[in-house]
C-alpha cells in the first residue's frame, strides 16, 4: 500500500473535494475492496435471482404452477424493485450513501429465509416482492457510491465491476445448487438454494457495517466540513488534511424531488432517454433469457435436472468473460461503442438459436446461447447502468440511477412474465424471433443519441450551472 500522505483542501468548495477524488493520489488498495463490499447487494441480487430460476423446474411440479404464475413469480420481484429504485434514488440523494447501504441488506436476509419456507405460491411471492424491494433499494447508493469514491481514469471500470460480480454470483448460485444436489437434497432443492442467500447477505451487511463510510463527493455538497475530513481520512490514503477554509459547506441542499425533475430537464433529458432505453431493452432481453436458462438448458441437452444446473453454470461463464472484458476496456473504448457492439451480437444471436432448436440443430443453438451472453455482457447489461452511473453529476446521481433501475426492472417484468406466455403460445423459435425486437429498439436509440459520459467533466459541469466558485485541488505532500 502507497504510504500515507497529507494533503490541503477547501471543504467550502465541493470542486477540492471531488478533485482530489478524481485524480486517483489518495487511493489505496482499500479501495478496491470498499468498492466491492459496495457491490456486494448485486451479488446478493444475483445470486437470489439465479437460484430461483434454478427452481423454477421443481416449482411448476410442486405447487402445479400453470405459465402465467410462473410468470408472476418470475417478474414479481421485479415488480417491487421498480417501487424500491425510484424510492432509493430519492434518498440515495437525500440522505446519503451510509444509511441506505445497511437498510437494504436485511430486506435481502429477511426474504431469503422466508422465501425458502414458503408452503404456497402467495407467500412465496409476497417474500420475493420484499426481495426485490431490498434489490430496488441497492443498486441507486451501490453504484453511486462506487462512482464517486473511484478514480476518473478508471471510473468506468470500478462501476462495470458491478456486473462482474453479477455473473460471479450466478455461477456460485447453480454451484451451490449442484452441491446440494448431489447431496441428495431431492424436492427440496430449490428450497436451500434460495435460502442460502440470506449467508452472502449477513456476511456484506457485516462487513458494510465495519467498513463502509459516506461517499466523500455527496459528502463535500451537503455536510460540514470536519465529516468530509473524517470520511477522507478512514476511507482514503490519506493521514492529515489541511482545511483551507472555515465553517459550513457552501452548497446548499436540494430536494430530492427538484432531482428527479432536472434529470428530464433540457440539459439532462437525452442522457436519462438514452440510459433508460439501454437499461429497458436489454433487461428484456437479458431476463427472457436468464430466469428459463435452466429450462433452455433442458431443451438443450436433457431433462435431467442435472443438465438444467451444469447448462446453466456453463453458459454464465460465457457473461463472466464478456463482464470482464468491458470492465477492462471500457475507460478506453467508452460505454456507448460497447453497447452497440453488444447489441449487434445479441440481435444476430436470439433469432439464431431459435432457428437451430427448430431445425434440431442443438449444438448450434447452445453456440449461439453462449454468444448471446458473451455480446450481452460485454455490452448493453453493464452498460445502461454505467450510462446512468456516469452521466450525471453527485447530486443528482442517486435519483438517475433510480430511474434507470426502475425502468430495468420493467424491462424485466416485460422479459420475464412474456417468456412464458409466449413460449406456450407460440414455441420456442418464434418466441426467440420476437425477442430480437429488443435488441434492435435499444441498437437504434443509442445510434441516434450520441453521448459519452467517458471523459466529460460531468461534476465541473453541474458546478458551473450552480454558479459556484471552482477551484483546483491543492494536492501533495505539506
Amino acid at each position: 500500500m502507497n504510504s500515507k500522505q497529507s494533503y490541503q483542501i477547501d471543504t467550502r468548495n465541493p470542486m477540492s473535494v471531488i478533485n482530489l477524488i478524481d485524480s486517483g493520489e489518495a487511493h489505496g488498495k482499500n479501495s478496491l475492496v470498499l468498492s466491492l463490499i459496495a457491490l456486494g447487494g448485486v451479488f446478493v441480487d444475483a445470486y437470489d435471482f439465479s437460484s430461483l430460476s434454478i427452481g423454477t423446474i421443481q416449482l411448476q411440479h410442486e405447487m402445479h404452477l400453470a405459465g402465467w404464475e410462473l410468470g408472476l413469480i418470475s417478474s414479481a420481484m421485479a415488480f417491487s424493485a421498480v417501487f424500491g429504485a425510484l424510492v432509493g434514488g430519492h434518498f440515495v440523494d437525500k440522505i446519503g450513501r451510509l444509511k441506505m447501504f445497511l437498510l437494504d441488506l436485511y430486506f435481502f436476509v429477511i426474504s431469503a429465509v422466508g422465501a425458502s419456507l414458503a408452503p404456497n405460491l402467495a407467500i412465496l411471492i409476497f417474500f420475493r416482492l420484499m426481495m426485490g424491494l431490498g434489490a430496488g433499494l441497492d443498486f441507486p447508493v451501490a453504484l453511486s457510491f462506487v462512482a464517486e469514491f473511484s478514480p476518473a481514469k478508471i471510473r468506468g471500470r470500478f462501476v462495470n465491476l458491478s456486473y462482474v460480480n453479477w455473473y460471479i454470483a450466478a455461477i456460485a448460485g447453480y454451484l451451490f445448487t449442484y452441491i446440494v444436489y448431489e447431496l441428495g437434497a431431492g424436492n427440496n432443492l430449490w428450497r436451500y438454494a434460495v435460502g442460502f442467500g440470506a449467508v452472502p447477505a449477513l456476511i456484506i451487511l457485516v462487513l458494510r457495517y465495519k467498513y463502509m463510510e459516506e461517499s466523500p463527493m455527496w459528502a463535500a455538497h451537503r455536510r460540514k466540513s470536519q465529516d468530509v475530513i473524517n470520511i477522507l481520512k478512514k476511507s482514503l490514503n490519506v493521514e492529515r488534511v489541511e482545511d483551507l477554509s472555515v465553517g459550513e459547506l457552501s452548497m446548499t441542499p436540494h430536494s430530492s424531488t427538484r432531482n428527479f425533475r432536472q434529470i428530464f430537464s433540457s440539459r439532462y433529458a437525452m442522457r436519462t432517454l438514452l440510459a433508460s432505453s439501454i437499461a429497458f431493452t436489454q433487461s428484456i432481453e437479458y431476463f427472457a433469457v436468464i430466469f428459463y436458462l435452466p429450462i433452455i438448458a433442458q431443451m438443450l441437452f436433457g431433462h435431467r435436472l442435472l443438465y438444467a444446473i451444469l447448462g446453466g453454470m456453463f453458459f454464465s461463464f460465457f457473461g463472466v468473460i464478456g463482464s470482464i472484458s468491458q470492465a477492462w476496456i471500457c475507460d478506453r473504448t467508452g460505454i456507448r461503442k460497447l453497447a452497440l457492439v453488444g447489441y449487434a451480437i445479441a440481435g444476430v444471436s436470439l433469432p439464431i438459436i431459435g432457428l437451430a432448436h427448430g431445425f434440431g440443430l442443438l449444438p448450434l443453438a447452445a453456440v449461439f446461447v453462449s454468444l448471446f451472453l458473451l455480446g450481452h455482457s460485454l455490452g448493453p447489461g453493464p452498460q445502461g447502468m454505467a450510462m446512468a452511473a456516469l452521466s450525471f453529476p453527485t447530486m443528482l446521481r442517486g435519483s438517475a440511477i433510480g430511474w434507470t433501475q426502475g425502468m430495468l426492472r420493467v424491462g424485466s417484468i416485460v422479459g420475464s412474465f412474456a417468456f412464458p406466455l409466449l413460449l406456450g403460445a407460440v414455441g420456442f423459435n418464434a418466441t426467440f424471433q420476437l425477442l430480437m425486437l429488443a435488441p434492435l429498439a435499444g441498437g437504434l436509440v443509442t445510434l441516434l443519441i450520441r453521448w459519452e459520459p467517458i471523459g466529460k467533466p460531468i461534476e465541473e459541469e453541474w458546478c458551473q450551472s450552480q454558479e459556484m466558485e471552482l477551484e483546483p485541488v491543492t494536492d501533495g505532500q505539506v
